[in-house]
């Protein structure tokens, strides 16, 4: 996907439909469970929620400014720590839409088995889930066009839905909300009952994090836009549509219905033609979620392949572009998701919660970091600290409450299904972050266990070495401007430390060539070279421009991708924007 020409990006009502489906179609769920854990003062958690997410818009902003590449908050801890902490976010992220998907595709299903009783509800939520798959392999151009058209639906209905209870209203006054006003507070206390309604709001944000993940994808100055338009989409039409319930419909009606709150509402205010269309639109919404998860999944996977997390195999595309191999697994992985829990994906909440609230957390941390560790890197925003630790904290908070909640009875809690996920998900990722290490212990297995069969183990020694041969003979390359002693010696700590490779170019390119900084740089690579025999160092010294071309020039040249080379975090006056230079990381 991020090969496409540049007359394929996406434009700013594109790709906010592509998140939006999944943010907005929380009002279908949200208000029912804000009302059922704060009562009357569930309006008060959802605009404390839209306080939050419009703290997180300059951190997204800061952060995605800075590294306009795809992977959210796994790119942006790539850039300001290790791999290991970067392939958690990943790992995160990818369990956050997988869960998603899946339970956006049944809810969807649900709703329209609600207006076709006798649809076959698991069946025709793996036919979603395909149809999907196969126009995200279409390409990301002809999967926007639909999102817009769901997306405007959706925002249509919205409205529609809101005119006809604020009539109802109007006909009818205030008595119902005044009764339910009147109400004692759930849980004690107002407090209380607005700390677990927030924690419960904070599901309604869910796909806030996926715009990051396909920014590549997107036209230059969109994605803030993006961000932007989702914050006033729930900041509007979530915190409305819980007053209007509360207002048109008694409190204890809620719980019972819980699962079709705003059809209910349509049914009240407007009749069963308004119940209909909202069962229509929550049906296509919910469908256009699972989109969103294709696309924010396809960018994610696609970038932690290219740094050798996930094999390569998954990197293959079509003639449209599309990495047809991560759709088509990510479909697979959804699909056997479906079975395993015999359709019953609501005990999946405990994953689609923990993850994409610990994913948000982690951004947040990305955006710590990168004050602390790349403050001359050029950002069009910044996020202020006090602003972050607030959201950080809001966060935190948030997941708390969702772990420490008490699950329905028989039912296991949200922290142990998640767990259920996360450990196969964090081991397969430890796996491969550590094949080398695996690779020399199942060496001595071998060796230990077939000495015998002389011919055998040799056979299986060539085979071993070869493979570690192979992936350890990636080269890498780092351009210094100079850099001290001290700062070449952080370089080769990253490469032992995060990349399995032997071999590194140290490059260095001037206008004018400067013998003495060149007979500088080669004292101290021959000191490096002593302390680091593991790692073969060759000096390159070019006369020439740093700059894409450049780099584009040397990529071709060496046969080194461009995401292997690395570059200190650049100042103010770098003529180019990070994005220009085609996938260059900073390591120091």
């Amino acid at each position: 996907m991020a090969s496409q020409t540049a007359t394929k990006k996406l434009s700013e009502l594109s790709a906010t439909a592509i998140c939006g489906n999944d943010i907005s179609s929380s009002v279908l769920y949200v208000s029912a469970l804000s009302i059922i854990a704060a009562g009357q003062y569930a309006w008060v958690a959802l605009l404390i929620v839209a306080l939050v997410l419009y703290l997180f818009r300059r951190i997204y902003g800061e952060v995605v400014g800075a590294l306009p590449l795809n992977g959210g908050a796994y790119n942006a801890l790539l850039n300001t720590t290790s791999k290991s902490m970067a392939s958690l976010a990943a790992s995160l992220t990818l369990l956050s839409y997988m869960a998603t998907a899946v339970i956006s595709a049944s809810e969807g299903m649900h709703y329209l088995h609600s207006i076709v009783p006798g649809l076959p509800v698991t069946l025709a939520t793996i036919c979603l889930l395909a149809l999907f798959m196969g126009l995200t392999i279409l390409g990301i151009g002809e999967s926007a066009f639909v999102a817009v058209l769901i997306f405007l639906f959706h925002l249509a209905s919205l409205v529609l839905l809101a005119g006809a209870a604020i009539s109802y209203l109007m006909d009818h006054g205030l008595t119902i909300f005044l009764t339910n006003s009147m109400q004692p507070p759930r849980h004690g206390s107002v407090g209380m009952a607005v700390f677990w309604g927030f924690c419960a709001a904070m599901l309604g944000i869910s796909g806030f994090e996926s715009s990051a993940n396909f920014v590549e994808e997107q036209q230059p100055g969109v994605f803030p836009r993006t961000l932007r338009n989702m914050w006033l989409v729930v900041s509007i039409f979530n915190p409305l549509m819980t007053v209007l319930a509360l207002g048109v419909l008694p409190m204890e009606q809620v719980a019972v219905h819980e699962a079709d709150l705003l059809s209910h509402l349509g049914n009240v205010a407007g009749g069963s033609w308004l119940a209909g269309l909202v069962s229509i639109d929550a049906t296509l919404v919910l469908s256009g979620a699972v989109l969103t998860s294709y696309v924010g999944v396809s960018g994610l996977i696609e970038r932690i392949t290219l740094d050798r997390i996930l094999p390569r195999f998954l990197l293959k595309k079509n003639r449209r572009g599309s990495s047809y191999r991560i759709i088509i697994m990510f479909f697979l992985l959804s699909v056997s998701i479906l079975c395993i829990t015999r359709g019953r994906v609501e005990i999946l909440a405990g994953v689609y919660t923990i993850s994409f609230l610990s994913v948000m957390a982690l951004f947040a941390v990305g955006n710590i970091l990168l004050k602390v560790k790349r403050k001359k890197l050029p950002r069009p925003e910044r996020a202020g600290k006090g602003a972050v630790i607030l959201a950080l904290a809001a966060v935190l908070v948030a997941l708390w409450g969702n772990i420490i909640k008490e699950p329905p009875p028989g039912e296991p809690s949200n922290l142990e299904v998640f767990a259920e996920y996360f450990i196969p998900t964090i081991i397969v990722i430890g796996i491969m972050l550590k094949r080398i290490a695996l690779l020399e212990g199942l060496l001595h297995f071998v060796e230990m266990l077939f000495v015998p069969i002389l011919k055998l183990v040799t056979r299986i020694n060539q085979s071993i070495y070869a493979t570690m041969e192979r992936i350890q003979s990636q080269e890498f390359v780092f351009f210094t401007r100079g850099d001290n002693l001290a700062n070449l010696n952080k370089v080769l700590l990253y490469i032992r430390n995060n990349e399995h490779t032997q071999k590194i170019k140290i490059v260095h390119v001037a206008d004018e060539e400067d013998s003495e900084a060149i007979r500088k740089l080669e004292q101290d690579l021959e000191f490096l070279d002593r302390e680091y025999p593991e790692i073969k160092i060759e000096f390159v010294a070019l006369k020439g421009r740093f700059g894409p071309q450049l780099i584009q020039e040397l990529s071709k040249k060496w046969g080194i991708p461009t995401n292997f080379m690395f570059i200190g975090s650049p100042g103010d006056r770098f003529p180019y924007r990070i994005e220009e230079l085609g996938g260059v990381r900073l390591i120091i």
